[in-house]
C-alpha cells in the first residue's frame, strides 16, 4: 500500500508542480488537463479546459499528486494538514525550506530542535503547508 498526498489548487496546479519538481528534484510523470476529457467542450469554458485534472510528481520512490478545482467544487484552500518532508542532510533541509518559504509564510523558522538537526514549517506561495525535517546525526 502507498499513501500519497493529493493537493488541490485554484488554477495554479501546473505552476506549483513545476516548482515542486525543480525544488524537490522530481519528475512530472503525468499531467492531464480537463480539456483532454471526452465531451469537455460541452460543459467547460476555455479557461476551465486548461486547468489540471491530474498531475503526478515522482520524487525517488515517493509520489505527490494534485489537481485544480472545478466550479462545482469551489476551492477552499488546504487546512488541517501539511506535507512532511524528511531529508538526509542539513544542507538539503536548508535549501528546500528556503525555496518553499520564498514568497510564502514561515510558520516556524528552520532550526535545531530537541528531536531534529533541523525542523521548520511554512506555507508556500501556492498555499500548501510544509514541514521540513532532518533528523539528528545527519
Amino acid at each position: 500500500m502507498l499513501i500519497n498526498p493529493y493537493l488541490t489548487f485554484d488554477g495554479q496546479c501546473e505552476a506549483a508542480f513545476r516548482f515542486y519538481a525543480d525544488c524537490l528534484g522530481g519528475t512530472v510523470t503525468a499531467l492531464v488537463r480537463f480539456g483532454e476529457a471526452p465531451q469537455c467542450d460541452e460543459v467547460l469554458t476555455p479557461e476551465q479546459r486548461e486547468r489540471i485534472m491530474h498531475v503526478r510528481l515522482a520524487v525517488g520512490d515517493q509520489v505527490l499528486m494534485g489537481s485544480d478545482t472545478t466550479p462545482e467544487h469551489p476551492y477552499e484552500g488546504i487546512h488541517g494538514c501539511a506535507v512532511s518532508l524528511n531529508v538526509d542532510s542539513i544542507a538539503e533541509a536548508e535549501r528546500i525550506f528556503r525555496a518553499l518559504a520564498e514568497g510564502g509564510t514561515v510558520q516556524m523558522r528552520l532550526g535545531q530542535t530537541f528531536w531534529a538537526a533541523r525542523f521548520g514549517m511554512c506555507v508556500d506561495r501556492f498555499g500548501v503547508p510544509w514541514m521540513v525535517n532532518c533528523e539528528k546525526n545527519q
